[in-house]
């Protein structure tokens, strides 16, 4: 079951869903606006290895904005800081945003139970676009989960996503065994 507006703010009051910043006018029907932060990032490396760490540039968004390319993927981050504790929270993005020909995760649309950060997005657009800092992104929406949890993400010991950032994190990939 998707939660409404009204148990979206509810859980917020109980602390079961943290957002900082949080603004009542991103508070839609069953969803929360999210928006892009001024920080991006691209892989330095032409191929990509599964099995090893990938470097990437970080950069900022200038205030006239940044015109992404197609065939470029792109490291980005929500504003805004997120814990979700009682849901699991779905991130995906705005269907403006969608018009534009904008992706903005290439499969990480889910979180988990226990997740306490900003999410990186993995942006990707068909056609070159200009974006700036602080746009509406996507939305998050959440789910009641039915029964108890023994395995919150944020007290995972192999979690490679919990040391807290406002930049986004590249792949960890090369952390899993195999």
């Amino acid at each position: 079951m998707i939660l409404t507006d009204i148990e979206i703010r509810s859980a917020i009051e109980a602390r079961e869903i943290v957002i900082i910043p949080f603004d009542s006018l991103c508070l839609g029907t069953n969803s929360y606006d999210v928006h892009l932060s001024p920080y991006l990032a691209v892989y330095t490396d032409e191929v990509l290895d599964a099995k090893k760490h990938n470097p990437v540039r970080h950069f900022e968004i200038p205030d006239e904005g940044i015109v992404l390319q197609p065939g470029t993927l792109y490291l980005g981050s929500t504003l805004e800081y997120t814990e979700t504790h009682k849901s699991v929270p779905f991130l995906e993005g705005k269907s403006s945003v969608g018009r534009l020909g904008i992706d903005i995760h290439a499969t990480a649309g889910k979180g988990d139970v226990g997740f306490c950060n900003h999410w990186t997005l993995e942006i990707s657009c068909s056609k070159a676009v200009r974006v700036y800092a602080g746009m509406p992104i996507g939305q998050l929406i959440y789910f009641k989960v039915d029964g108890g949890i023994e395995n919150y993400y944020n007290k995972k010991q192999n979690a490679k996503y919990n040391e807290v950032n406002v930049r986004p994190v590249e792949s960890m990939m090369w952390k899993n065994k195999w």
